[in-house]
């Protein structure tokens, strides 16, 4: 029988789902986000929104690579995703059009049924006996 690898199956899920988003982030800043409000704007939603979609996928790749706040980065991309599918991709059709939105858009949501996995920078600051108060669990 073939042994599994789960941890590493996700951990090479969420490193891929973040490189991908860090670079989309990235190339909106770095080719001047301007050119993404204008595209924004044409497709009648607010520019300013180009700004935090930018934002997000640049420092929610960041932090999806690392492992910290998976699960809420997860949700945050899936809010892009769903944004993207329903404005702009809807009419481009599944083949060449938007088969990786929904492709990202279901490792986004696995990421956020699992979690960061045991490699991730979280886990690690966990067995080190780091932790935030305000999602500390409750010990009854």
């Amino acid at each position: 029988m073939m042994k599994t690898y789960p941890h590493l199956g996700l951990l090479t899920i969420r490193l891929v789902v973040g490189m991908l988003f860090f670079a989309h982030g990235f190339l909106k800043f770095s080719e001047g986000i301007a050119s993404t409000v204008a595209f924004f704007e044409t497709i009648g939603l607010s520019g300013f929104l180009a700004y935090i979609v930018g934002f997000i996928e640049l420092t929610g790749g960041i932090v999806m690579i690392l492992g910290v706040g998976t699960r809420i980065v997860s949700v945050l991309f899936s809010m892009i995703l769903i944004g993207a599918l329903t404005t702009v991709k809807r009419s481009t059709g599944m083949l060449g059009g938007y088969e990786l939105d929904i492709a990202l858009l279901a490792m986004s949501v696995s990421l956020f049924l699992s979690g960061g996995g045991p490699y991730s920078l979280w886990t690690f600051m966990k067995n080190r006996g780091w932790s935030l108060p305000i999602i500390q669990q409750k010990k009854d």
